[in-house]
């Protein structure tokens, strides 16, 4: 059995997991049902993982106030793992090994989450990964709650084409997140006979941009496809208005997780597009205060994100299943999961897939306009087809059925 595993590693794993992790004792106790909140409060990714942090917190702050899971209040371990994938592998040993977390969220970027995926596969940890990101993981513990590429992109860049011609060129973070997604845009332009007219893969650090704006204007593309992503990379937004470039962008990363829209001056986001699952200028569809909520929670928050909602509802989501399988015990939990779930979230009632621990999203396109306002529009609900219906020759990943530690990629399936 799992937690059986797991104690009889406790003795020996912890005292490897390192004197530099002593004093990240976060705000639990091993005195009950405990789980981990690994999300950077610090270093580049803190930007997003800040709110993804409060939200997590906050749903448990909520549920215990309502009396616990089980009757159990459940306790918090949340040291800051700073943007560092290294501290991150320290820490997720740390989670399962000493707390014995019933329940991780941990990590914004996919490289974070690939750097801990080995841990989690070693020691069957239930994991929540609530990023948006590029898709095709198929892990038997791993629930990517996120919308994937083919969701966000699949409503945004077909939008793009429609509103503005299909001429593509693509920019994108330089590595696995930002590659696979490029791919995607790739996949879609194929489906629809649209023109990649330019690619190009950015590393993480870098913060010029001009030569990019220039090979982008000199090919004058109908509009531009950004999976940049980070801090770093936000720099591009404020050249590209200094250098009065008026090509719209659709994009997956912006806006719905680091707010520009509110961060920088009018014009520098107009006429940019993001295919979202959410943003918090949708408020909360089931009518229940959840922006009020966290602001009233965390008064100096700088934006609820598409993934702090993510966060929250994947939160009750686990409780949930807690309480329907009537143990905390990991194994229990997970086949109630891999039944399917409805869930109630402020972007509107989803669903968990079973067989693919993947959601159906609600999705929108949220344009900002030359004032940074936003408006929605070509909602749909989009299900995880390519790891239901497209992989494996069509038979899909059914975790329910076989188990699985992989990850899918669009080069798996079409020619990318």
């Amino acid at each position: 059995m799992r937690n059986a595993s797991r104690r009889s590693l406790l003795a020996a794993g912890a005292s490897g997991i390192g004197a530099a992790l002593a004093g990240c004792t976060g705000s639990g106790s091993s005195n009950g049902p405990t789980v981990g909140i690994l999300e950077d409060r610090s270093g580049n990714f803190q930007l997003n993982g800040t709110s993804k942090w409060q939200a997590t917190r906050l749903a448990i702050e909520e549920i215990n106030e309502d009396g616990g899971i089980l009757g159990e209040e459940i306790q918090i371990e949340d040291p800051d793992p700073q943007s560092d994938n290294e501290r991150y592998q320290e820490l997720t040993e740390q989670m399962i090994l000493e707390h014995e977390v019933d329940a991780l969220w941990a990590g914004y970027s996919s490289a974070t989450r690939e750097a801990i995926r080995p841990i989690i596969n070693d020691y069957d940890q239930l994991y929540f990964y609530t990023t948006q990101y590029e898709g095709g993981v198929c892990d038997n513990t791993i629930f990517p709650v996120g919308a994937t590429a083919r969701q966000q992109l699949g409503v945004v860049t077909p939008y793009m084409a429609e509103e503005y011609g299909e001429d593509i060129y693509i920019i994108a973070a330089d590595y696995n997140f930002g590659q696979l997604s490029g791919d995607w845009v790739n996949v879609i332009a194929q489906e629809n006979d649209y023109n990649i007219v330019g690619e190009e893969y950015i590393p993480l650090n870098e913060t010029d941009f001009s030569s990019v704006i220039n090979r982008i204007q000199s090919e004058d593309p109908d509009f531009i496809m950004s999976m940049l992503v980070g801090a770093n990379h936000e720099n591009f937004y404020d050249q590209r208005d200094a250098n009065d470039m008026l090509i719209p962008i659709g994009t997956s990363t912006t806006m719905a997780q680091g707010h520009e829209h509110i961060r920088y001056e009018p014009d520098a986001l107009t006429d940019v597009y993001a295919g979202v699952s959410y943003m918090e200028e949708l408020g909360d569809e089931r009518g229940e205060g959840f922006v009020e909520d966290f602001y009233d929670r965390w008064p100096d928050a700088n934006y609820l994100n598409q993934e702090a909602q993510n966060n929250y509802f994947s939160v009750y989501m686990w409780r949930d299943a807690v309480e329907e399988a009537g143990t905390f015990d990991q194994e229990e939990v997970i086949s109630v999961l891999e039944e399917g779930m409805e869930v109630a979230a402020p972007s509107g009632n989803i669903e968990l897939d079973g067989a693919t621990h993947h959601m159906t999203h609600k999705m929108r396109v949220a344009h900002a306009d030359e004032n940074h306002d936003i408006s929605f529009d070509g909602e749909q609900f989009i299900e995880p087809t390519f790891l239901r219906e497209e992989v494996e020759g069509g038979e899909g990943c059914d975790l329910r059925e076989e188990s699985k530690q992989t990850q899918y990629e669009p080069g798996d399936v079409y020619d990318v």
